[in-house]
């Protein structure tokens, strides 16, 4: 595959906004506690090669197993995620997909069981910020693993 074009060298001042609005989420509790697993499946859903193979390498440089990784798509079956995992993996495909009714009270319910009003709407945040970047790296077709370097990703050993 070969890259469409660098939306950050063409749009550098967007690019670095969006970036901003992005760091400023590592100050917020529940995005730092739950972002490998969210950016992970909302990637999936989307069909982000590019961001699939980021946030792997991400998830191992910060000590996520190896396992969790594998099961995150197959994370309603699996039994390695905690109940709040769960609501938060349930919110992001809820998020991502966007059903046409809206999102179901079941599943707002379950999320409010598991989050505070802040912790959701910051979770919540964390999940568009990771679909406008599915999206761009899907328009363009960003390529997987060409960013390594420049994100340290090369620790990863993958």
């Amino acid at each position: 595959m070969k890259a469409r074009m660098n939306y950050f060298q063409t749009s550098p001042e967007l690019a670095q906004k969006y970036t901003d609005f992005n760091m400023a989420m590592s100050k917020h509790p529940v995005t730092e506690e739950l972002k490998h697993l969210v950016t992970l499946r909302a990637s999936q859903l989307n069909g982000c090669a590019f961001c699939v193979d980021m946030h792997v390498k991400e998830a191992k440089i910060a000590g996520e197993r190896e396992l969790r990784l594998h099961h995150v798509a197959v994370w309603h079956e699996s039994t390695l995620f905690s109940p709040r995992e769960r609501a938060a993996l349930a919110w992001t495909e809820a998020l991502t997909r966007l059903p046409a009714h809206g999102v179901g009270d079941d599943v707002y319910d379950e999320a409010r069981s598991h989050f505070s009003e802040s912790e959701l709407a910051d979770l919540s945040f964390l999940i568009v910020a990771i679909n406008g970047w599915n999206r761009l790296s899907v328009a363009f077709q960003a390529v997987p693993g060409s960013a390594d370097k420049a994100f340290g990703l090369d620790k990863a050993g993958l």
